[in-house]
């Protein structure tokens, strides 16, 4: 008797314990933090953590749907080993990717846009030009060349619109925005958020500005593999449709407005 009742206070612990642990997901997504993306990844140096949009937007799918777990998003990794690595099925999804061919030749892109951007052209301070359109930067030649990030959208973006010098070199801002104050190109095109930010932590606010125009929006969406199975997909595509319908998306972006 004295058996039994031990064996029935066992089993109250063990249940009161599971009760008290999370649902273990049942789907888990792989993915990891593009480097030099800021602020879909960003270094929380005080908490030495990962984070930005990208990673709210992963734990707000997470909450919405508990069966899904995104994992990877702790690590960092330049955009052309995630595309390597996705070729080699180790990488399940992607955040914050363009509808360019050379993704959409990569990775399925749900429909729900996570959010929209600015690209801008930071200038040296000391030059005094004002543009109105891309065809006024196309006149320049190679006075007029265009400092990229390499492995990024834009790159395809501004090769599309055609006629323009475009070195895309560089993997950070950083090495780009130097290249600016050496001469080594006239304008640094990036995304708003996130060049700002770049410059003042460059500290270059006073050696560098922005240009009005010419500038470009874009939308960034979430990509997966191609063969991931379709029921995962469907899971994915819902959370991101209603946190979108919530409102929740722009709460995240907000956020990292500059």
């Amino acid at each position: 008797m004295v058996r039994l009742g031990h064996v029935l206070r066992s089993a109250v612990a063990v249940l009161l314990l599971s009760m008290q642990l999370p649902t273990m997901a049942s789907v888990v997504i792989r993915t990891a933090a593009q480097e030099s993306s800021e602020p879909k990844f960003i270094a929380l140096h005080h908490q030495h953590a990962v984070g930005g949009i990208c990673v709210d937007i992963f734990r707000a799918i997470e909450k919405r749907n508990s069966e899904i777990k995104f994992v990877g998003d702790q690590v960092w990794m330049p955009r052309l080993r995630i595309d390597a690595n996705f070729h080699e099925n180790r990488i399940d999804a992607i955040c914050g990717v363009q509808n360019i061919q050379r993704n959409t030749a990569q990775y399925k892109l749900l429909d729900t846009p996570l959010f929209a951007v600015d690209y801008l052209l930071a200038v040296r301070a000391d030059d005094p030009i004002e543009l109105n359109s891309w065809e006024d930067i196309r006149a320049l030649n190679d006075e007029g060349i265009i400092l990229v990030l390499r492995g990024f959208g834009i790159t395809d973006i501004l090769q599309n619109i055609g006629g323009l010098k475009i070195d895309n070199g560089a993997t950070s801002s950083l090495s780009n925005l130097r290249k600016l104050l050496a001469g080594r190109g006239r304008f640094y095109c990036h995304r708003s958020p996130g060049i700002k930010k770049s410059i003042a932590q460059a500290g270059f606010e006073k050696q560098v500005r922005l240009l009005d125009n010419p500038k470009l929006t874009e939308k960034y969406f979430m990509g997966v593999r191609k063969n991931l199975p379709e029921e995962q997909v469907k899971m994915i595509s819902d959370a991101l449709a209603f946190l979108h319908k919530s409102g929740e998306l722009k709460r995240i972006f907000d956020r990292y407005r500059e």
